[in-house]
């Protein structure tokens, strides 16, 4: 008889945390596997963020910290959104936790109850749905595809909410595909979510400041839409302290406050030095920050050109992130030897066994039919997987 709960068992493994792990097997082996699978800045965190830390320890900063985070630290969340987006919060309407995923966790947790449904868009973050899971919610998938710039129309949510609909997840910037909405996209599904007021959204912000061109906009600044949304971020894209683990939570003061209670039940407050590290990142200066972004814009570029030159590889311009989210149907069916290519699944196996590079399956992200790639390193490295998957691809008969 299994010791484990049911709970656990329903869930599934992260796939592209077992993607990375299969990565990293293969190269322990000896093989040069190019992995771009991992979402992670390929930077290290800025030399005054790490003196921010240093100094901490040197002056014993080691205690147990607040639950919700030091309160400077939390000023200077608000501080930020305040200047990021105009959105006035309070520091008791912010909770740091252990990364962007406790911080969504806490949320669903915190406002989802067993049956209650919540929509999804696809493609969405592989974690979301087992979160879902996790407080015992329904996921509701809204399929998207390239032709729509994998976003979500006002018509599409209309159509998927019913009495039981609690939850509307938003991801923009969007991993895995790297696209945005725009104000007029967020208003017009604002207009929809007027006539349902039982409905939240949990806006996960985490890319924000790794965009092109295109302003992030949040829906918590639609008007009417503020005390009904709750958004997520943290400091681990934007300053490339995905090591570190903190994230933030930015919501209406009732559901701050259970993210607050429920923390002190898990986890408490989160690591002190972690939090002296994130009060230099967001009140001292951001141009390493700008210096990452405008790096990742030149690899998307580069990455978009060489993409477009395979052949049957269908391709949108990521907006946000450091992900490019491909269409391979023209692959799926077609062998290697005996082997035949089925699915997404299938390509991405055969992409790392044979071509020696490591992407994720689109059906991890409720997307079957395209393959998600990280830019998020060297231009040497990119270059030379597009040209490994090229060859790859043209293998298949």
């Amino acid at each position: 008889m299994s010791q484990i709960s049911n709970r656990l068992l329903s869930l599934s493994e992260s796939a592209t945390l077992a993607m990375t792990q299969k990565s990293r097997e293969l190269q322990a082996q000896g093989l040069d596997i190019i992995n771009l699978s991992i979402g992670e800045p390929d930077f290290n965190t800025p030399e005054h963020i790490k003196q921010a830390a240093i100094k901490a320890i040197e002056n014993n900063q080691t205690h147990y910290p607040p639950v919700p985070g030091y309160p400077e630290l939390r000023k200077a969340i608000c501080a930020r959104m305040k200047n990021s987006l105009g959105l006035e919060y309070t520091p008791d309407q912010v909770i740091v936790s252990a990364g962007g995923k406790h911080s969504l966790v806490n949320i669903i947790l915190a406002t989802i109850n067993k049956d209650d449904e919540v929509i999804l868009p696809a493609p969405y973050w592989v974690t979301y749905t087992e979160q879902v899971k996790l407080a015992e919610g329904k996921p509701v998938i809204v399929n998207t595809d390239i032709n729509s710039n994998f976003k979500m129309s006002a018509a599409q949510l209309e159509q998927a909410i019913t009495p039981r609909t609690r939850m509307l997840i938003l991801c923009s910037p969007s991993n895995p595909t790297g696209s945005m909405y725009t104000h007029e996209e967020l208003t017009a599904l604002a207009a929809v979510l007027a006539r349902h007021p039982q409905i939240i959204v949990l806006s996960d912000e985490i890319y924000d400041m790794i965009s092109y061109g295109q302003k992030h906009v949040s829906m918590a600044q639609i008007d009417g839409m503020k005390d009904r949304v709750v958004v997520a971020n943290g400091v681990s894209k934007g300053y490339a302290m995905t090591g570190w683990r903190m994230g933030y939570v930015c919501a209406p003061l009732d559901i701050a406050k259970a993210c607050n209670k429920l923390q002190g039940q898990m986890t408490s407050g989160i690591s002190s030095i972690t939090q002296a590290a994130s009060i230099a990142a967001l009140t001292q200066s951001d141009e390493p920050s700008r210096q990452m972004t405008a790096e990742f814009k030149r690899r998307r570029d580069i990455v978009k050109s060489l993409l477009d030159a395979i052949p049957g590889i269908e391709v949108n311009m990521p907006e946000g992130a450091f992900y490019f989210f491909p269409k391979v149907t023209a692959f799926i069916g077609k062998k290697f030897g005996d082997k035949v290519i089925a699915n997404s699944s299938d390509l991405a196996m055969y992409l790392l066994t044979e071509g020696h590079v490591a992407t994720v399956a689109g059906s991890a992200f409720g997307a079957e039919g395209y393959i998600r790639l990280s830019y998020a390193t060297s231009e040497e490295k990119l270059r030379e997987a597009i040209k490994r998957i090229a060859a790859a691809l043209a293998a298949l008969k």
